[in-house]
């Protein structure tokens, strides 16, 4: 196996096929064909080469490092109906989820050092009988029992800049969040992205900032008692686990820039608390990890673009910024 100074190249599956995603990755592998990071596509070679790219048939992730700078490397695998971009084909769906089976189980077998994902619509993977909510619920499962350690996720953080922004609840309705957000589940998603903070960028003594649930920080009980029923507790408990974690913050106050100097990692309650200021610092880099995992996983923070498919005009900025965070976690984890 390579040692840290001689990584394997990543894998990216290449999500739904009628959206942007074999776009971007055409787009993000013109960009990075000279300095890498280097990465071989799980997906199909003709929808790729159908962009106006030299394409290279490869059988394992290893065979793009002599290939990259002259063609984006694709291990090949069938679609099951013609491709119209800007409309999904259900019969395609068992491809779109083999593709990132098939992509977990390289890094899974040291094939490759880290797995980036295309995005994927939900809707026809839902309607060809697809059991999970989404892309990290399902490689939860298809890493479920590789052996991990630390506190196991997954735990979803969205980046951007120098924010890291990691999520308690997910895609919950706002009036089912403050039911979620449970002691338990708090520590442990604390946990995990204490123990990432280490393990994947490096960091020896990760600074947390928690993110209140109310506005002021509940203002003493009047705005609301979740902080000093549940958050406060919380945080102390972590502290005195050795975890570095403040006691619940105002969120309309955490997220500026020197208040951002301040930490490593924000823990967010909610969705729109952690997507709103990631989004607004770097609308079109951002990036969504996942945490907690035996595997290296990152993916654009954008969806599948069906209003612009096959227009050549979606922006790669965000996988390119995902391809370089698995890199560079990958390079942690290689340590």
């Amino acid at each position: 196996m390579p040692g840290p100074a001689h990584r394997m190249p990543l894998v990216l599956s290449m999500g739904e096929p009628a959206g942007i995603g074999p776009e971007i990755i055409v787009k993000a592998w013109q960009a990075l064909r000279r300095d890498g990071p280097r990465f071989a596509v799980v997906g199909h070679a003709e929808t790729l080469k159908a962009l106006g790219s030299p394409v290279r048939s490869v059988l394992s992730v290893g065979d793009a490092e002599p290939v990259f700078s002259d063609a984006l490397p694709v291990i090949d695998q069938p679609l099951s109906a013609p491709l119209v971009p800007g409309r999904p084909d259900i019969a395609n769906a068992g491809a779109v989820a083999d593709w990132i089976a098939m992509a977990v189980d390289r890094v899974l077998g040291g094939e490759a050092s880290g797995l980036v994902t295309a995005p994927i619509a939900k809707a026809p993977l839902y309607a060809a009988g697809f059991r999970f909510p989404g892309h990290t619920e399902f490689i939860a499962e298809l890493t479920a029992d590789v052996p991990h350690p630390g506190t196991r996720g997954p735990v979803m953080m969205l980046t951007a800049r120098d924010l890291r922004a990691c999520l308690v609840t997910i895609h919950s309705a706002i009036r089912d969040v403050p039911e979620l957000v449970t002691a338990e589940r708090v520590i442990r998603v604390s946990r995990v992205v204490h123990e990432a903070m280490r393990r994947d960028f490096g960091i020896a003594r990760p600074r947390l900032a928690m993110a209140a649930l109310n506005p002021h920080a509940g203002e003493g009980g009047a705005l609301g008692l979740e902080e000093i029923e549940i958050l406060r507790p919380v945080a102390a408990a972590l502290r005195a686990e050795g975890i570095a974690i403040t006691d619940p913050l105002p969120a309309d106050t955490m997220f500026h820039d020197e208040a951002r100097a301040t930490y490593d990692a924000a823990i967010c309650l909610y969705h729109d608390q952690a997507l709103i200021p990631v989004k607004t610092l770097d609308f079109w880099g951002g990036v969504n990890a996942t945490l907690g995992l035996p595997i290296v996983r990152t993916s654009p923070d954008h969806g599948v673009g069906f209003d612009i498919a096959g227009q050549g005009i979606a922006r790669p900025d965000s996988l390119i910024a995902a391809i370089r965070l698995a890199d560079t976690m990958a390079a942690a984890r290689a340590v």
